[in-house]
């Protein structure tokens, strides 16, 4: 379990910018994992397959997390766009996120100056459109319960963030929670506290 929170995208964001004639579109999305990183650079790819180039940084989960780390000059001289992208996305300690800059060549060379400007500087302009939210340490809780419990657990649940809630009718109640970790322990100690220590909730190993 964990309480670190970090910031993450809460919507894709998109810029365009033109600089000497070539013209620079910055999109960034949410991306939990390095999966679904590859995956918004791929659809963005698709979508402008006719582009010189198509840059791109992430950081594929908490902002700390050197695991997660990814970029590429598709194409650029070498440290020209992805490391300057990568630069801007770990500076804004923003986690799960994925800047992808494509560009158009206008005609003008721009040298590697001004290469490592226009990149980290289109998608600083999408950074500043960028809405976040607070990303939610999750945790699942699991127990079980007889029927007589089963108001009061609810009512008890309301004072908590419940994110997903699986409940199992059978001969008891088998409850399935996922729910801000940070808020588990109090849950589970409410809930033994009300019931006379006769249902014991507790948190889920990985």
């Amino acid at each position: 379990m964990t309480d670190s929170t970090y910031h993450i995208p809460k919507k894709t964001v998109m810029i365009e910018d033109v600089i000497k004639r070539s013209r620079f579109i910055a999109h960034i999305g949410h991306t939990p994992d390095v999966k679904s990183a590859r995956e918004f650079i791929a659809k963005i790819k698709e979508e402008y397959p006719d582009a010189g180039h198509n840059c791109w940084a992430y950081v594929a989960g908490a902002p700390w997390d050197s695991q997660v780390l990814g970029f590429s000059d598709d194409g650029e001289p070498n440290g020209t766009a992805g490391k300057p992208m990568l630069n801007v996305l770990m500076g804004s300690g923003i986690g799960e996120i994925t800047g992808v800059v494509t560009r158009y060549f206008g005609g003008t060379k721009l040298g590697t100056g001004g290469l490592v400007r226009a990149y980290g500087g289109s998608l600083k302009l999408a950074m500043e459109e960028l809405v976040t939210g607070e990303k939610i340490p999750e945790v699942y809780v699991t127990g079980i319960s007889e029927y007589s419990h089963q108001s009061l657990i609810d009512k008890l649940l309301e004072n908590y963030n419940i994110i997903e809630r699986d409940v199992q009718f059978t001969d008891k109640i088998s409850w399935d929670l996922k729910m801000d970790a940070r808020e588990a322990p109090l849950a589970i100690a409410e809930i033994f506290d009300k019931t006379s220590g006769r249902i014991q909730f507790e948190v889920l190993e990985d």
